[in-house]
């Protein structure tokens, strides 16, 4: 049963309609976990998209949670405002982003969760709660990262900038360059991350820092050849400045499988070393980088950066081949080092696990239990994070 609502009254008549049936929303499709399945009632917020309103002055917009962060771009810029910071990917819609966690690169940028300001929820019973910063601030700070735990998300205020231009640069190091230059590297750009290939056993770097002074495409080539760079390549672009939305996302077009796990900042380097050793000796057969991105601490209970300035380290497989005994052994690496899972990505954790890394996890457990006390936004797998 898929439910397409036109309008937030027409989402709350149907939730009423059916009390006793268990709901899910989608989103895009975009995590690699199931926390859209459901055998009751999936919502698609497709027809809930565009902006609301904005508020010049304070630079925030209201926009549709059914939104796709790859429109909201372009439309923000026309009202000259632009996303902090967004992920490499621009697929999702933005409800599905903040609710899992999803995020970008820099140290001094929080997750995408940490860029809203308000949201509008509604409840099991078709009723409506309007929560922010200063409005039922702890239910707030609750529900801008929740996995759709408490409600559906209609709407969501933004904390944005003026708009902005970035400036791409993009290199080969070798491992050993990479992580001598790391502390600099993270330090003296605003945005910064790097690709480790097993296949070449070099990094593709990139930094990406604002700009008013747009460049060509084109204006200085790739370090070396695509045929010498090998996997790499595709990390690769000639230098370039443009808005930030056309910035921010890479194309992806390969399936694969992903783990990704949040690192405190200061055991990044050896977590890596770690994946990187296992991958050489363990698994060489497994061909495709490993991502390594920054976050800066936040306060919102569910987020991965939960009070720690935090590493970010992603490993990939081809959808085709098999993965599970090379996520097995990475799994084990990366809860060595207190590493918490993306919520949208492949894990094995469950509730006690994750109970353990979350120093609010009761807090939040509160305020579910509180706005879904029938547990109607509650399935299978979620019931596995939450309550087993």
């Amino acid at each position: 049963n898929i439910w397409l609502p036109e309008s937030e009254v027409q989402l709350q008549q149907l939730l009423r309609s059916s009390p006793a049936n268990p709901v899910r929303v989608a989103g895009t499709g975009h995590s690699f976990v199931p926390l859209c399945a459901t055998k009751g009632i999936l919502v698609s917020l497709d027809q809930l998209q565009g902006i609301i309103s904005v508020d010049p002055a304070q630079c925030q917009a209201t926009v549709w949670a059914g939104t796709k962060l790859w429109a909201l771009g372009p439309a923000l810029l026309e009202a000259g405002l632009g996303l902090a910071n967004m992920g490499d990917i621009d697929r999702q819609s933005l409800a599905g982003a903040i609710s899992t966690g999803t995020h970008g690169t820099g140290q001094t940028l929080g997750n995408l969760s940490t860029q809203v300001v308000g949201l509008r929820l509604l409840l099991a019973n078709g009723e409506t709660l309007d929560c922010s910063t200063t409005a039922q601030p702890d239910r707030f700070a609750a529900a801008r990262l929740s996995l759709g735990a408490l409600g559906i998300i209609t709407q969501i205020t933004l904390q944005l900038l003026p708009a902005y231009q970035l400036h791409e640069q993009t290199w080969v190091a070798s491992f050993a360059d990479c992580l001598e230059q790391l502390p600099t590297l993270i330090a003296n750009n605003r945005h910064f991350e790097f690709f480790w290939s097993p296949a070449e056993d070099a990094c593709a770097m990139k930094a990406l820092n604002p700009t008013s002074q747009p460049l060509p495409d084109n204006h200085l080539p790739a370090p070396a050849s695509p045929a010498t760079l090998g996997r790499l390549a595709r990390y690769l672009h000639p230098e370039r400045s443009d808005w930030s939305h056309r910035i921010f996302p890479s194309e992806r077009t390969t399936l694969f499988n992903e783990m990704e796990f949040a690192i405190p900042a200061e055991a990044g380097p050896d977590c890596l070393v770690a994946i990187r050793q296992l991958m050489q000796q363990r698994h060489p057969a497994v061909r495709w980088p490993i991502e390594y991105r920054t976050v800066r601490a936040d306060e919102t209970p569910l987020s991965p950066a939960f009070q720690r300035e935090t590493v970010t380290i992603s490993i990939h497989q081809d959808a085709t081949l098999p993965h599970a005994a090379f996520f097995a052994d990475a799994e084990a690496i990366f809860r060595e080092h207190q590493g918490r899972p993306h919520w949208g990505k492949m894990h094995t954790h469950s509730a006690r696990a994750l109970q353990s890394l979350y120093p609010r996890w009761a807090e939040f457990q509160a305020v579910r239990a509180q706005l879904d006390p029938t547990e109607r936004f509650l399935n299978p797998y979620l019931r596995t994070l939450f309550l087993e």
